[in-house]
């Protein structure tokens, strides 16, 4: 009997990487990543001075495979963080409540304060020693500017993975 292998590999860099501020979770191998931005319009008649609220929503789709012997480890991590985005994290009770949910980090966005909506795994006969992962995360941030400081450090953290691939 052969031992069969999966035909995936892993990079030297995660594609994408979840955290609840204190454990990290590797996408190796995500295959597509989706923002969906949805805008909020101002109310008919509404003055021009605001409260702070937030003007528009963010999901975050995250498709990918979770590779190799570890595969089943990584299943379960996500599925605990998915859980504590809904009750707490690390990250929340750390900083007295601040900060809130999971963390996540890749070439597009950095956000903090994402929620998640979905988990989906599939395993096919196709994909040995791998796992299909679909994930969908909300961003709920709270009014800072700490959002928007970390949506420019991404502009430079993608800057830096394009310069280092060429």
């Amino acid at each position: 009997m052969a031992i069969t292998k999966s035909f995936m590999r892993y990079k030297n860099v995660p594609s994408a990487v979840i955290s609840d501020g204190i454990l990290p979770i590797p996408l190796w191998s995500v295959t597509q990543m989706l923002l969906a931005q949805t805008y909020h319009l101002p109310p008919i008649g509404s003055t021009a001075h605001k409260a702070i609220v937030a003007t528009h929503d963010d999901t975050i789709t995250l498709t990918g495979v979770l590779v190799g012997a570890e595969r089943y480890a990584w299943k379960f991590a996500l599925e605990t963080m998915a859980e504590a985005s809904k009750r707490g994290t690390a990250l929340a009770a750390y900083s007295k409540g601040t900060l809130g949910g999971l963390i996540l980090i890749t070439s597009m966005t950095i956000r903090t304060d994402m929620q998640v909506q979905s988990l989906t795994f599939t395993a096919s006969s196709a994909k040995r020693d791998a796992l299909d992962v679909s994930l969908v995360m909300a961003h709920l941030p709270r009014p800072s500017l700490l959002g928007k400081l970390l949506d420019v450090a991404s502009v430079g953290i993608g800057a830096l993975a394009d310069f280092g691939g060429s």
